[in-house]
This record gives structure tokens, C-alpha cells and sequence, in this order.
């Protein structure tokens, strides 16, 4: 089972995250070997609320170029979580 803080990375602060936490829904980029439990566990554990749902992407990542150079950013994982009616994280709620 892995630590909390080797599971959450960061939250994600975005448009679409804000309009998405009026539905109780958050937004967290996670460890690429985290699964939903994990993410589960971990929102609970530092936030203390009660986690309904926990939907997760896998993001690929993308290629760019910088003059003739290419390269490619490197993929990560996405988890959408849900919580009970009327709770609510912190950190998202001065945004």
C-alpha cells in the first residue's frame, strides 16, 4: 500500500476543475501506478472527507518541437474524484 504523499503529486487548478467543483468533483494529477483505491485512500487519509467516486485518465504525452528538435513531454494520470454532497477540499476553495 503507498503513502498518501507518493500517491497524490498535485492538484490541478485549471477552468474545467473549477466549473467541476460546484459538483463536489476534484481534480488530481497521480502517481502513473496509483490505482483507484490508491487515489481513494489517499484523498480520505489528507483531506479528511468522504470520496463517492474515483474516475482516472491516463494523459499520453505529447509531442513538440523547439526549432528543429523534437521532443516528447512525458505522460501522467489524471483522477477525478468525487465527494459526498456538501463537502468540500481547501485548497480549491479560494480559486
Amino acid at each position: 500500500m503507498k503513502q498518501a504523499h507518493e500517491v497524490l503529486i498535485r492538484p490541478l487548478i485549471t477552468e474545467k476543475g473549477t466549473l467541476l467543483a460546484e459538483q463536489s468533483k476534484f481534480l488530481f494529477a497521480v502517481a502513473l501506478d496509483a490505482n483507484k483505491i490508491d487515489v481513494r485512500r489517499a484523498v480520505e487519509e489528507t483531506f479528511g472527507v468522504t470520496v463517492l467516486a474515483v474516475n482516472v485518465v491516463n494523459v499520453p504525452g505529447k509531442e513538440k518541437r523547439w526549432g528543429r528538435h523534437r521532443y516528447r513531454t512525458a505522460r501522467w494520470r489524471k483522477a477525478i474524484v468525487t465527494l459526498q454532497q456538501g463537502q468540500t477540499i481547501d485548497l480549491f476553495s479560494g480559486v
